[in-house]
């Protein structure tokens, strides 16, 4: 690849910026660029290294990765062109509060790929080149949302499997509802709840219509379930596969019906806000009715009172990992039924063979290919325990036990998950899913399947896991009025600082904790101390917050503290405090002129407050492509790092940087065709400054 040697002053200072402490500080003390803190220095820089994931690195995968400069959204990366909910979600729900521009904005109008193509009864999924088959004729009912979507294009069912057995994506539907309330309730924006609500409430209307009035339950069939196709329904004397109770409908509409109540506070909408209320009732009431006795949820209930999802049966004797994790991480079980749910998990080893949790152990004996076995024809291939929806793992599911863990104080199932993800991060293998339970030995997508991109995969599912890491330590819990705060931070550090603020509204808020413990003990808000009124949570009330808050938090108790059984894996580091002359690739040394001498022109120029945040990741990610060809990056961990994969990722940070740049330009052709003369302004601007290159 030619290359011109090319001095980025820049690039010091981003390199400036970020700092190892081993051989600076004290061993008990660490000073990053996301974060800072005492005591445990491995947890501190997996939580700062954490945050690199959202923002340009020479480190670990980041955001640009997966950008889709066409379209201005993310896509699932891999090779996979679309937008997936069960994928992204994990990821979405976990960094939203944290999230910055450019990518918050990317993030809304990555979900308004399902919004945009919602299901009317009579458009069609139009999935494909044109040619019609059997995904593009899919004509949802009102309101439904789908698998996956495209700017035009959507799959309304489950896309993998025996599609014509398949239900509508009732739990994915349920997710996506969940997802838009968290992006609303956090910004607060009262223009963009009148835009979405309409829709929300179809979706609403359309998971409604499949309510049981019999036990407030919904009655779903095979494929409806959030990570399908693994739900089968249930098997009919006649063969075929009729509709069963799912438990995960049930508990992800509830998590979204929680949140709904709370935006129709803030819109004053008192009728539908009693609506809501009404279903948000009945619906948790009937969570009963979907437990196993021991105190955990079970996969599903057939209309005749067999479970599916109960250890110990002779059949349909399996733990359900998902549904559980998910019950606990969206706050739909209280704390009772989440500690049975935790105690069930951690007393069950077979679910967590590798640190991270299956999506069912042992083998599914109620999929429609192979109903009544967990092995043999029907459960071969892709559907082989471990490798998919069977016991496999994934990095969306992973993200939701993470947060599962940070709720109960099980600081080392954090410190293990994460690190054996970042492990795979830093190897750029994040795999979705890993198979063979974890173990991930030969993944028949990116080792060896269609999907391959010089040995690199980096997959929208995996940013769930670092999300997590971070929302969790706060386990943020927005309201129409407060936002609710529960500090849970590993009892090993004993004093944390984030420097990255957090989103409320139009407010930032930066939070430190001195952390003694599970209780609250006080808090000062920019200098002055305020009344706590629970030990258990701090409420901050939107009205009385300043635009800019430092948040100082005490914590007492005392932590139950184990000892660290996994090891951080510290290569490549984020860089010290060093300057270098830094070879772009040739490809980018123009893009990198118009961008930089493009953000210099515009840095006063009104409204371009988005622009000028997406330039600075733009130019940060070319400028990582010259850094890490000049970085030590080890040997891997569990992907060497060959000559051959080494040039691979370079590649991939090319590509990144240059996909990038396409999305500005492509957004700069918008502008100079747009009504906004602020907008033509900056496109001019844009264009004048490409001719001089």
């Amino acid at each position: 690849m030619k290359k011109r040697t090319f001095l980025v002053l820049a690039g010091f200072l981003l390199m400036c910026s970020f700092s190892t402490v081993k051989e600076e500080n004290p061993k008990d003390i660490y000073k990053g660029k996301y974060c800072s803190g005492e005591g445990d220095t491995d947890f501190l820089r997996l939580i700062d290294e954490s945050f690199a994931f959202f923002h340009p690195n020479p480190v670990v995968p980041n955001l640009t990765m997966i950008y889709n400069g066409d379209w201005d959204t993310f896509t699932e990366g891999a090779g996979w062109g679309a937008w997936w909910i069960q994928n992204s979600y994990g990821f979405s729900y976990s960094a939203t509060p944290f999230l910055q521009e450019p990518w918050f904005s990317t993030l809304q109008r990555s979900w308004d790929l399902f919004w945009d193509n919602q299901g009317d009864g009579i458009r069609k999924g139009l999935w494909g080149d044109g040619t019609p088959n059997r995904l593009s004729e899919l004509v949802a009912p009102d309101g439904g949302l789908g698998d996956t979507a495209a700017p035009g294009k959507i799959i309304y069912k489950q896309g993998d499997g025996d599609v014509k057995m398949h239900d509508w994506f009732y739990e994915a539907t349920a997710a996506c509802l969940v997802m838009q309330s968290e992006i609303l309730l956090v910004n607060r924006d009262k223009k963009a709840m009148e835009h979405y609500l309409p829709k929300m409430e179809r979706a609403c209307n359309f998971i409604e219509r499949v309510r049981d009035p019999k036990n407030n339950l919904f009655l779903v069939g095979p494929a409806c379930n959030l990570l399908a196709p693994s739900y089968g329904g249930v098997k009919m004397p006649d063969g075929t596969f009729g509709k069963g109770y799912l438990a995960g409908v049930s508990i992800t509409y509830l998590a979204a019906l929680d949140r709904m109540v709370e935006i129709y506070k803030i819109t004053g909408d008192t009728k539908k806000q009693e609506e809501f209320e009404h279903r948000q009732k009945i619906t948790r009431e009937s969570l009963t009715l979907l437990m196993a006795p021991a105190g955990y949820f079970v996969k599903s209930v057939e209309p005749g009172g067999v479970k599916h999802g109960v250890l110990g049966q002779k059949q349909f004797g399996y733990l359900e990992g998902t549904v559980n994790a998910d019950a606990v991480a969206l706050s739909v079980a209280d704390r009772q039924t989440s500690e049975k749910i935790y105690n069930q998990i951690a007393s069950f080893p077979a679910i967590r063979p590798f640190d991270f949790l299956l999506t069912n152990a042992p083998g599914l004996d109620d999929t429609y290919p192979a109903w009544g076995r967990t092995s043999g024809k029907g459960l071969d291939g892709f559907w082989t325990f471990g490798d998919w929806v069977n016991g496999g793992v994934w990095g969306t599911v992973e993200g939701r036990a993470i947060l599962m863990y940070y709720r109960l104080g099980k600081f080392e199932d954090i410190r293990r998950s994460a690190n054996r993800a970042m492990k795979w991060a830093k190897d750029f293998r994040m795999d979705a899913p890993w198979s063979q339970q974890g173990e991930n030995t030969s993944n028949p997508w990116s080792d060896k399947g269609n999907f391959r991109v010089g040995g690199v995969a980096v997959m929208v599912d995996n940013f769930a896991i670092p999300a997590a890491t971070i929302r969790g330590l706060f386990d943020y819990d927005y309201r129409s009025d407060r936002l609710i705060i529960r500090p849970c931070i590993p009892g090993s550090i004993t004093q944390y600082t984030q420097i990255e603020p957090v989103r409320f509204g139009e407010k930032k808020l930066f939070l430190s904790c001195k952390n003694g413990g599970p209780k609250i003990g006080s808090v000062i808000i920019n200098g002055k101390e305020i009344k706590v009124n629970s030990a258990d949570e701090l409420a901050l009330i939107y009205e009385e917050l300043p635009v800019e808050s430092r948040i100082e938090i005490t914590t007492t108790g005392g932590w139950n503290t184990e000892k660290p059984t996994s090891v951080y894996p510290e290569n490549p580091v984020l860089v010290s405090n060093y300057q270098v002359k830094t070879d772009l690739p040739e490809s980018l040394v123009k893009p990198y002129a118009i961008l930089t001498k493009t953000k210099k022109q515009i840095e006063n120029l009104p409204g371009s407050e988005y622009d000028l945040a997406f330039l600075d990741e733009a130019i940060r990610s070319c400028e990582d492509c010259g850094t890490r060809l000049k970085m030590d990056t080890g040997p891997g961990y569990f992907r060497p790092i060959t000559p051959e994969r080494r040039d691979g990722i370079n590649k991939f940070y090319e590509q990144a940087a240059l996909t990038m740049y396409k999305g500005f330009e492509k957004r700069m052709e918008n502008y100079a065709v747009s009504a906004n003369e602020s907008q033509q302004k900056l496109a001019s601007i844009f264009k004048d400054i490409q001719r001089l290159f």
